[in-house]
């Protein structure tokens, strides 16, 4: 159980049993009504039990054995907090410098919670910030100029270790105005002859243009920059559509227009995004807590600073929790 239900997904369960509603837990705990229900529906999936009883307008309901995991959930928070009190006595353990490379695109997304959060977390440790393209950082890392990096599973390599965190399918980025902005679901197949803007970076360029080999379609690239800010921006202003992984919170571009997200229909393969190291060097004190701060804090159901992707079957789960 505990490597398959995480601490944040008992913690959203809890506040959903203790609030009566997904609504109020919501407000309760500052996380987004999908989100807390993503994280119930995987519990009950999990579990194989039904943990509440929806009453659609009424909010939610325990059910009985769910009343019991819940005082067994809060059993588990309280000892795992208890962990991080022991843990918090030993922090003048952990200390030295962590050099931490990021992707560009991901940089303004996820390192302040997680790379600054650490800072704040372990005060012994100097924490600095590196950005680039993967290329650049596979280099940085194999030259020792950085200790670890927040990257894709773009590349292979025999000299770098990449541990998985997260999974992020592609999807596609349109104005508020496209003809295609109301859509659930839209094929390549569907975007042929649509102008596309691609985001024009080593080994993302090839994972996009990767994605439509497959299926007869040329993409009508009309487009291109290595700023992924640059892209939504000129999908906001019209001037085509485009592919993209990472989700910012924010639906909004640079210049303050609206951006809408459609899922990309087709068996296609997500971004894996995970840490790497280099691994002929040996891990520091250091380097292994900022590694567990990384698995605690990424998973499919928590990006920091994104709107995480739902990996739930639409067919093969509960219907909708209360949203009201």
């Amino acid at each position: 159980m505990f490597s398959r239900i995480t601490q944040r997904q008992l913690e959203y369960f809890v506040a959903s049993g203790e609030a009566g509603s997904i609504s109020a837990a919501s407000e309760r705990i500052h996380v987004s009504s999908p989100s807390i229900s993503a994280a119930i529906a995987h519990m009950e999936a999990e579990l194989g039990i039904q943990l509440f009883i929806r009453h659609h307008a009424q909010g939610i309901s325990l059910t009985a054995v769910g009343r019991q995991v819940l005082q067994e959930a809060k059993l588990i928070l309280e000892q795992t907090l208890n962990l991080y009190t022991i843990a918090a006595n030993s922090l003048n353990m952990v200390r030295g410098t962590l050099r931490v490379g990021c992707l560009e695109s991901l940089a303004p997304m996820i390192t302040p919670e997680l790379v600054f959060g650490f800072g704040r977390a372990f005060p012994g440790v100097r924490v600095t910030q590196i950005e680039g393209n993967h290329e650049e950082l596979l280099e940085k890392l194999r030259g020792a100029e950085i200790d670890i990096a927040l990257t894709y599973d773009l590349a292979s390599s025999d000299d770098i270790h990449f541990e998985p965190l997260a999974q992020l399918p592609p999807y596609v980025m349109v104005g508020a105005s496209h003809p295609l902005a109301d859509v659930s679901a839209v094929s390549l197949q569907e975007l042929d002859a649509e102008p596309m803007i691609l985001l024009d970076i080593p080994w993302s360029r090839e994972y996009f243009l990767s994605l439509f080999m497959h299926t007869g379609v040329t993409p009508n690239i009309v487009m291109r920059s290595t700023n992924l800010e640059t892209i939504r921006s000129m999908v906001a202003n019209g001037i085509g559509y485009s592919i993209a992984n990472a989700r910012p919170k924010a639906n909004l571009s640079l210049d303050g227009k609206r951006l809408v997200r459609i899922r990309l229909a087709g068996a296609l393969r997500p971004m894996q995004l995970g840490v790497s190291v280099a691994r002929t060097v040996r891990e520091s004190r250091v380097v292994a807590a900022f590694t567990e701060r990384c698995r605690m804090f990424v998973s499919d159901q928590y990006i920091p600073g994104m709107a995480a992707p739902s990996f739930f079957d639409p067919h093969a789960v509960r219907p909708p929790l209360d949203a009201a």
